[in-house]
């Protein structure tokens, strides 16, 4: 995967960015690990929960569900053309993916950047046929892509890309002993 692997200088700044963009954020708690994105590579292949974070024109942030992918060189996310996303995206072209999951070992990846934009409907069409599958199933995936109008993908590069794991700070469990 590349760029998005995060070392102890990673952590570091992970623990600087986790903030809204341009802002100090709390101190990450020492347990939590950064780890590479193949660390996470299963959690980034599944239906994994996303939000995406856009800002409006007075500065305050708008926060989405969305269903992503990871690419080689990017996390995509396509948009219906006339989403309200799409409008705060070409007044500040900042956002926030974070992906992440509701069980132990709560990994995560946050991605923060300035957004690219793609309406080419080729490209629209490709990446919701690998993304809605893995969210709705081959069936309802393509009767989904199916029924879908214009679209544009959006893509934060990979190389903002900061995963944790969670596990370290987790209490044992009854079969790790107590």
């Amino acid at each position: 995967m590349g760029g998005g692997s995060p070392d102890a200088a990673g952590l570091d700044s992970f623990k600087e960015h986790s903030g809204t963009l341009g802002q100090p954020s709390t101190p990450t708690p020492d347990k939590i690990h950064a780890v590479s994105l193949d660390d996470v590579r299963s959690l980034l292949d599944a239906p994994s929960p996303a939000a995406l974070v856009t800002y409006r024109a007075d500065g305050s942030a708008d926060v989405s569900p969305v269903w992503y992918r990871c690419t080689d060189s990017a996390f995509e996310v396509v948009v219906a053309a006339d989403d309200p996303k799409l409008r705060r995206i070409a007044v500040d072209d900042r956002a926030v993916l974070t992906v992440f999951e509701t069980v132990p070992p709560f990994r995560g990846v946050k991605v923060a950047g300035r957004v690219t934009r793609d309406r080419d409907p080729t490209v629209v069409r490709e990446a919701r046929e690998a993304i809605a599958p893995r969210y709705l199933g081959e069936t309802r995936g393509a009767a989904f892509v199916e029924s879908r109008g214009p679209g544009v993908v959006i893509r934060l590069p990979i190389a903002s890309a900061r995963a944790w794991d969670l596990e370290a700070a987790l209490p044992p469990t009854d079969d790790q002993g107590t």
